[in-house]
Order: C-alpha cells, then structure tokens, then sequence
C-alpha cells in the first residue's frame, strides 16, 4: 500500500495523482518552499515543451524526405520495366536474323573448314621440307634453342612418319644435325669460360633431346674434375713462390669458387629441377645425383685440404705467426661460409686443420726455446771452462751474472713466445671464440703442450748433466752448481710466473681445471733437479780432491820415506782448492748455518791461526803414544762410542753443507788409502804432520769441527795401526813444521 502510495506521488511516473500530490506538498513544505517547487515545475515544464518542439520538428523533416524519396523510386520502376520491355523485343529481333543467316551460310562454312584444314597440312608439310636447312641456319648461327624447339616441334611427326620414303631423307638429315647440335652443347661442359647460365641452358636443351640424365651427370662431373685438376696444380706450383696469405686467397679466388659454381650449377641442372621435368624415376635420379656431388665435392676438398696442410706445415718454422694467424682465419671463414655438402661439414675439417697448425706452432716454439736453453748452456759452460774464470777476483760478479743472465733469457724467451701465440686469440679472428679450437689451443697446446713441457724440458735437462758428467770428464763442475741454483730460482717464484701469465693471457682457469698440471708438481720437479744436481757436484767435487789424495798415498813409497820436514804438496793443494770451491760456491749459495768463524785468505790463515787458543786445534790424536793393549781393540772401542758418518748424503742448500760433503768425501778417500798402505816410523809421522795441516784449515769450512776431527783422528788411527813401528812425533814439532807450510 505504502509502494503504490509512493508510486502516486512520482511526477514522473504513469500513476501519478495530482491531488494528493498538491495535499501533501501544502502539508510539508512552507509558502516560500511551494513558491519555489513551483517555479522549478514551471521551468521544467517550459523544458519539455521546447524539446518536444525539436522533435517534432525532426520527425516532420525525415517523413517529408521518405517521400520524396518513394516519389523517385516509384517512377525510376516504371522507367526500368518499360526499358526491360525494348530489349525483350529486340533480342528477339536478333534471334530471328541470327537464324536466317546461319541458315544462308551454313555450305559456305563447311568450305571455308575444309580449307582450313588443308591450308595447316600444307604449312607442316612446309616446315618439315624446310627443317634441315632451318637447323642448318639455327647451327651457324650457335642459336641452339630455336634449333632445339624447332626439332622438337617436328620430332613427333618425323618418328610416326620417318618410315615414309618422302620423309626417310629429311629425317636422317635432322638427324645428323641434331646429333651435331648435341656435340656442340657437350662441349660448354669443358669449356672453361662457359658461364652458369650457358651450362644449366646446355644440360637443359640435351635433357630435351632425350639424352639420359645419368649420363650427363657423370659428364658433367668428369670435366668440372680435369678444371679443378688445373687449378690444384697450379695452386701446387705457386705454392712455394707465394707466401701463406697469397696462396690462401689463390685457393679460395681459383679453387673454392670454381667449385661453388660448379656445385651451384650441379644443383640448379640435376637436382632442382627434376621434380618439373618428365624425367624417368625422378626421385631415384636425385638421390643418384646427390651421391655423385657428395663424392665429387669430398675427393677435391680433401686434394684441397691436403694442399693447405702442406703449405700450412712449411710456413710454420719460417714464417711469423700473425701472417700465418691471418692466413688461417681467411680460410677458415670461406670454409664455414659456404655450405658444399649436406652430410659433411667441411668447417669442422677446416677447424682441425687449424688446430692442427696451432699445435705445430706450439712445437715449433717449444723447439725453439729448447735450442735457445741448449744455446744459452753452451755460451755458459765455454765461459765455465775458460781458465781465467776461476782465479779471477771478479768471479763473483761473473757467476751471478751467468745465473742472472741464463734466468732473465729464459723468462723473456718464454715470455715473447706467448706472446707470439697470442695472436691466435685476437677479437678480429673467426675462429678465436670455437670452443673446439679455444680449450684444445688454450689449455692442451700452450699450457700443457709448449709451457709445461718446456718447464720440464728444463729440470730433464738439468738432471742430464749428472750422466754427462761420467762421461764427459772437460765438463765444468761450477756448470752444475749454476744449473742447481737456476733450479732454485725457477722454484721460488719464476715457475709461478710464467704459469700465472700464461693462465692470464689465454684466459685458463687452472684453479677449477683438476685435470691441468699444477705449479707444486713442477716446483718439486725443480726442487728434485736442484738436489740431484748439488750432490752431484759436490761428489765431483769431492771426488777430484780425492783423486789428488789417493794419488798422493798410492804413489809413495812409505816405508822407505825419510822423517817429515814440511807438510806435502798435495795437501796444500787439497786445502788451496777446498778455499776455491768455498769461494766459487758462495757466490751462489748464502752461508747458512755457519759457526760463525770468519773465512779467511791464504794469507791470513796463519796469524788467525796463532791468534786462538792452541788447545783448539788439537785431538786426542795430537798427543798419540804406543799403548801395550791392543791397537785395533781401542779403534774398534772408539768407532762403537762414535757417531756412524753419512758420507753421500744430500747435502742442503748453503755452503756449508755443500763444502761439508766435499771434504767428507775427501777425508774418507783419504782415510781408505792409508788402510790399504803400510807404514814406516817416518811414513806415520808425516801422515801426522799432514793431518795436523788439514785440521788447521779444514775445520773452518764446515759446520761441525768435530766431524773433521774425528775423520782425522780416522785417517791418523788407521796410519797407526798400519805401521810396524808407531811412534809419532811431538806436538810441538808437527806445529813448527806446519807453521812453516803455511808460508
């Protein structure tokens, strides 16, 4: 009830009650509020009168222009049907004089076919008569297509009627000139100025003349191979008047392009067109020529590919490595732009070649830095062996600078090698960035292959000097101590160098690669060298001033010896080379481990000696006197309490072990010698005297005096021991007599 009530009271709505519209507003509103409602119903009432105006006004346009428009149509309808009516009339006029003169004509046309048909015969028959000197004419003048479409136009009739005796003469000479036009057309496939275009119109015309298309196919192949014949030889015979790069650009102006057009033309004559052509067992034939190419494009890229090998190779110990860098990126990059053959991919041929060339360049460097070390060693031990060297003051000076010398040749060597190689991996080279190239160069050929290698080339070559050195008795010892150094030098810091230079210029993470030859294999292959070499030295060493000493007891008759007056020669010499050694060695080698004695000249031994306490460099053996108990059971009593002596062991690297293993083995040398000879009273005395004279110098180059001592103390026993009369003389004259030798 509300909802309707509500509905009466919508102005706007279609139950609208103006009464109880007028009572409510006069129960609510105010005299001002109903003034004003009903000036806003007046000026909305004035709104809709207007727009209704508009609108009918529109509406009034639009019907007056609809019948205009039925007007105009009504009479264009009544125009139309009396048009349609004209043209039904006359359509029948036409067709009622269409029959009269079809009827008047109908003999005439039979006629006029009848001729018609007689007038065509004649003109074949015309053109059959007429076809051998056509052809004749088509041949001189080398038109082969019109003199092709010619015969084929007749060919058909010539085969149904060629039996005819009016036909058999033109036949046989169409014939003959056809087959004539086809030799012709074989001959643009040897012809080496013949251009695509000329070669694919050939094969097309002969392929049209029936010829079989295998056939052709092998032809064609057969003299492409004798012009590609001519241009290997050619690139064979230039290949040692032309550099790399000329002979590159030779094969691929001459070789490769012919080839490309000869595949290109191959293609657009056998394969590509044999689906349009009505060739028999198209689809077998494409296969057989495809396989055919393949072949054909496999046997002269290998004859091409071998050329490049051998001109390649040839360069690679003459020619510098940029050309030959550049020469390999223009090859490579016309390989991998021209795709010759589906099922081979001759760009990955082309690759191994030049990975091939990369790892021959390597060898070819490692060679080179071999001989440069071999060269170096040589320049060395000629200076090592001149006699100068030795006693000179600057031997110092020229040893560090032989050491220095050998090392900084070496790193700069290896240095300018790399970079050398380089240039394989410029930004502007095709084939830098391939992986199959990049880590196979990088890693198996610098690194592994030259770098490695020559770093082991290095310790090998080292370590070969030991053997020499039986066998080549004029070799240098200083030259081992050098080599041992320059062992050590590359261990401490070089071998790190070139490895972490050679990983930075070719880009190689050896940190994460376990597979790569690590820096403490090599350093402890050097460390290894460095050992073998110092012991080796030091056993010449050591061996040399043995010679002397066993000479010295071997030779000399001890039992018919007078007393000792002066220390021997010999011994003068041993110690006088021992200082040598110990000069020699301390240019190389720091004196570690030192007890701190000053090393002094020849000149200066004997104050040094006086200035100390005497007590100092006497033994127990010094004051030796005959003992009724037995001789050997005291020796064989003191070696038991003593310290067993290493004699070979390997010595450290510092002088002092180095000139301690030298006179180890010179005193144990010694020491043999006289358990070999017998002695005299006198022959005892001047072992003593001798001794006493060792111990006085001898003590200063090792690290130990105790170790001369007691190997002196040896050497004095075994005299005594060896002697029918041992009675040694006093300390006091052993001392006057060395005192005088020192003079």
């Amino acid at each position: 009830m509300a909802e309707k009530k509500a509905n009466c009271l919508d102005i706007n709505g279609p139950n609208f009650n103006p009464n109880m519209y007028l009572e409510k507003i006069f129960k609510e509103y105010t005299l001002k509020q109903i003034l004003d409602h009903e000036s806003e119903v007046v000026k909305d009432t004035q709104t809709l009168h207007s727009d209704m105006q508009t609108l009918v006004y529109e509406n009034y346009n639009k019907f007056i222009s609809a019948t205009d428009t039925i007007k105009k149509m009504k009479y264009d309808f009544k125009k139309m049907e009396t048009e349609m009516n004209l043209l039904a009339s006359n359509m029948a006029s036409i067709t009622s004089f269409s029959g009269q003169i079809n009827n008047t004509l109908q003999d005439t046309r039979q006629k006029i076919s009848k001729l018609s048909g007689v007038h065509a015969l004649l003109q074949k028959l015309q053109f059959l008569f007429k076809l051998p000197n056509t052809l004749k004419a088509r041949m001189e003048e080398r038109n082969y297509i019109l003199a092709t479409q010619d015969y084929l136009h007749a060919q058909r009739v010539l085969q149904q009627y060629g039996d005819m005796p009016s036909f058999q003469g033109i036949k046989g000479d169409c014939e003959l000139i056809v087959n004539e036009l086809k030799i012709e057309l074989r001959k643009q496939f040897s012809n080496p100025n013949a251009s695509a275009k000329e070669l694919t119109e050939a094969v097309d015309l002969l392929l049209k003349l029936d010829e079989p298309a295998k056939e052709l196919c092998m032809e064609f192949l057969s003299c492409a191979e004798k012009r590609l014949a001519e241009q290997l030889v050619m690139l064979k015979d230039q290949s040692e008047q032309r550099d790399i790069i000329e002979f590159v650009d030779l094969g691929c102006s001459g070789f490769l392009s012919d080839l490309c057009l000869i595949v290109a033309s191959f293609h657009d004559m056998f394969i590509n067109r044999v689906h349009t052509e009505s060739i028999e067992n198209s689809d077998i034939f494409e296969n057989f020529a495809a396989v055919e190419l393949d072949s054909f494009v496999q046997d002269n890229m290998k004859k091409y590919f071998e050329l490049v090998q051998n001109k390649v190779d040839s360069e690679q110990d003459v020619g510098d490595t940029s050309i030959l860098v550049q020469a390999l990126d223009r090859f490579y990059k016309r390989i991998e732009s021209n795709t010759l053959c589906k099922d081979i991919d001759f760009a990955k041929v082309a690759a191994d070649i030049v990975i091939n060339a990369a790892r021959k360049q390597c060898k070819s460097h490692l060679q080179i830095l071999k001989m440069h070390f071999a060269d170096t060693l040589t320049k060395i031990r000629q200076t090592l062996s001149t006699p100068k060297l030795i006693n000179q003051e600057e031997s110092t000076k020229n040893l560090n600078e032989l050491l220095n010398s050998l090392v900084v040749t070496i790193v700069e060597k290896v240095k300018g090698v790399l970079q050398d190689l380089v240039v394989f991996l410029e930004p502007t080279v095709n084939f830098a960035n391939k992986p199959q190239f990049k880590d196979s160069f990088c890693i198996d050929n610098v690194r592994e292959g030259l770098i490695v290698c020559f770093l082991h080339h290095l310790t090998a070559t080292a370590r070969s000097f030991c053997a020499k050195g039986a066998s080549d008795p004029k070799m240098p010892p200083t030259l081992l101590l050098v080599l041992s150094k320059f062992c050590i030098d590359f261990q401490n810091g070089h071998v790190h160098f070139i490895l972490s230079q050679t990983d930075e210029l070719f880009n190689i993470n050896s940190k994460d690669n376990l597979s790569l030859t690590n820096e403490t294999e090599i350093n402890n292959a050097m460390q290894e060298s460095a050992q073998e070499l110092l012991n080796y030295y030091v056993r010449i060493q050591g061996l040399n001033c043995s010679q002397m000493l066993r000479k010295s007891v071997e030779t000399r008759d001890w039992l018919h010896t007078i007393e000792p007056r002066t220390v021997r020669a010999v011994m003068k010499r041993v110690v006088e080379d021992i200082a040598v050694i110990d000069s020699t060695v301390s240019q190389l080698y720091e004196d570690q481990g030192n007890n701190g004695t000053e090393h002094s000249s020849d000149s200066s031994r004997k104050a040094h000696s006086i200035s100390l306490p005497r007590h100092q460099y006497r033994s127990n053996w010094s004051n030796y006197t005959p003992n009724p108990l037995d001789s050997a059971l005291v020796s064989n009593m003191h070696r038991l309490f003593s310290e067993r002596i290493d004699i070979f062991s390997s010595v450290q690297f510092n002088k002092i072990s180095i000139l301690t293993g030298i006179i180890k083995i010179s005193l144990k040398t010694f020491m043999e010698c006289v358990r070999l000879k017998t002695f005299s009273k006198y022959g005892l005395q001047q072992i003593q005297v001798d001794t006493h004279y060792l111990q006085l110098y001898l003590w200063r180059f090792v690290a130990d005096e105790n170790l001369v001592h007691f190997l002196l103390d040896e050497i004095l026993g075994s005299a005594a021991h060896r002697c029918l009369e041992p009675v040694l003389m006093e300390p006091s004259v052993v001392d006057i007599i060395c005192e005088r030798g020192q003079n």
